[in-house]
């Protein structure tokens, strides 16, 4: 898997074929040391993909996009030649590490970091990314195909909400990305993950203010949110419910109609925020989960 930097479009254009690519790359990524002044080959057999290097302007633009930087701890999985990883570093002033299951990859990756004046800032490591930890991680590029990264998305809904996870070419099924774009005909998306809020809470007042509280059940499909908000005997529908990192967004209606939208942040499994009722907001309102 991990040496793919590249293009996993090549399945698309037929090169990839089923599990026989899978097969040959994983025998040769286990059978092969690492040799000297090695050199990797364009569509050459992975531990589950072929390898073709992402291009410099994508890798920038991921990288842009997960608005990385000198406070960002990237990972990339499956990091190939090193030049995520390297680009993190010296463009964007990250610490990286790359994951790679070949070897040569790994000491190529090491020779090109140290040519690029950056090795004290990043590290390499052969390994399996489904066997790896990356919880540590702010960011995590990746260019892997659907499968193998519908088999890492449970892994990475674990982690830290906040953390951005980008992908060249291929998508994470029903989970849509929170932004996407397009660089020489490639395109990159960008995740947040999502804190977790599925269930019942309770919104109250700031201290003193006299309102009633809301009682808000919330159901969670990734960053999606529907639900109910009921004060009394009013229950109101949720729209436009969303969650970006620990950042949370509702809008319902009022008893008397008016519409309010709460916005706030989720932080130690409270929420903390204002309801914005037009362009006046009570600050201070904030939530207990049931």
């Amino acid at each position: 898997m991990e040496s793919k930097r590249g293009a996993r479009w090549a399945l698309s254009a037929g090169i990839a074929v089923g599990s026989s690519v899978i097969l040959i790359g994983s025998a040769f990524a286990q059978a092969q040391p690492a040799r000297k002044n090695y050199q990797p080959e364009v569509g050459q057999a992975g531990k589950d993909v072929i390898w073709v290097p992402t291009p410099d302007a994508v890798v920038e633009k991921m990288l842009t996009m997960a608005k990385v930087t000198a406070d960002d701890f990237v990972m990339d999985l499956g990091s190939g030649d090193g030049r995520t990883v390297i680009t993190a570093a010296k463009k964007f002033g990250a610490r990286a590490q790359g994951i790679e299951y070949n070897p040569d990859m790994v000491e190529l990756s090491k020779r090109r970091a140290q040519e690029a004046g950056i090795a004290d800032k990043v590290a390499f490591m052969k390994a399996d990314i489904f066997a790896t930890d990356f919880s540590k991680a702010s960011v995590i590029t990746m260019y892997l195909l659907p499968e193998l990264n519908l088999r890492l998305r449970p892994k990475l809904l674990e982690m830290k909400p906040g953390t951005r996870l980008v992908s060249h070419a291929f998508s994470m099924g029903e989970w849509e990305p929170d932004e996407r774009a397009e660089v020489e005909g490639r395109s990159a998306m960008l995740w947040l993950v999502p804190a977790k809020v599925q269930g019942s809470w309770t919104l109250r007042p700031p201290s003193g203010a006299g309102s009633t509280p809301y009682e808000v059940s919330l159901t969670q499909q990734f960053q999606m949110l529907s639900g109910t908000v009921r004060q009394g005997g009013h229950t109101a529908k949720i729209d436009e419910g969303r969650v970006r990192g620990e950042n949370i967004s509702f809008v319902f209606a009022d008893a008397s109609g008016k519409k309010r939208r709460f916005v706030g942040r989720v932080v130690a499994g409270k929420m903390e925020g204002a309801l914005h009722a037009g362009n006046t907001a009570e600050m201070r309102w904030s939530a207990d989960k049931k």
